[in-house]
């Protein structure tokens, strides 16, 4: 028997089950949500896949600008006016203290590193060359430049690193030359020096 006292309460009741009901609407609609947002962020995602990586680097702040040029077994060669040819990308091409600057939070700040850096996305068998080009030279001391060639898989292998010195403008030192086979695989290297500023120019009045 209940007390006289008792007064069930089924207002409250039904207020904290729509309160409870929305609630877990809005947690649902919100799982929904976070799935879709997820789905499309990694659809946009693009893995850039490379075999080798050229990385070509001279001391930060650094004024002068260095390039690099590269030659692959069919003849063509990547520099900065020949970005991509299928096989090989120049990802960055660093012009010095030239437009080397940042804006962060409307201010301008200077990047003081000095590198280029070129992928081999695939390979073709047969002979590379790797040369850099002081393109422009703001002093008479020589620059010291480093050369790095590593394969990445399937795991990180560093095949050349070497320092080069570059004493004036169109200075420009073959810093390795490589030979792969069919599987990717050095075979041979060598120093013999070869301008490829010369054959990019032939090729260029050829045109």
């Amino acid at each position: 028997m209940q007390s006289r006292w008792y007064r069930p309460k089924r207002g409250n009741d039904a207020f904290t089950d729509l309160l409870f009901n929305t609630l877990l609407g809005f947690a649902f609609m919100f799982v929904i949500a976070f799935m879709l947002i997820a789905d499309t962020q990694s659809e946009g995602n693009i893995d850039h896949k490379a075999e080798f990586i050229i990385t070509v680097s001279w001391p930060d702040h650094h004024p002068d600008d260095v390039d690099v040029l590269v030659e692959d077994p069919r003849g063509n060669v990547l520099w900065f006016d020949n970005r991509d040819t299928g096989v090989m990308h120049l990802d960055r091409d660093d012009r010095g203290r030239y437009q080397d600057q940042l804006e962060i939070n409307g201010k301008l700040v200077s990047n003081p590193i000095n590198q280029e850096t070129v992928s081999l996305r695939s390979w073709v068998p047969g002979e590379y060359v790797v040369n850099v080009l002081h393109y422009k030279a703001n002093f008479a001391e020589p620059l010291a430049v480093s050369v790095k060639l590593e394969k990445l898989n399937p795991e990180v292998t560093l095949l050349y690193y070497g320092v080069h010195e570059l004493t004036r403008t169109g200075h420009e030192v073959t810093a390795t030359r490589f030979t792969l086979d069919a599987d990717g695989n050095t075979v041979a290297t060598s120093a013999l020096a070869k301008s490829l500023l010369t054959l990019v120019n032939k090729k260029a009045k050829a045109g």
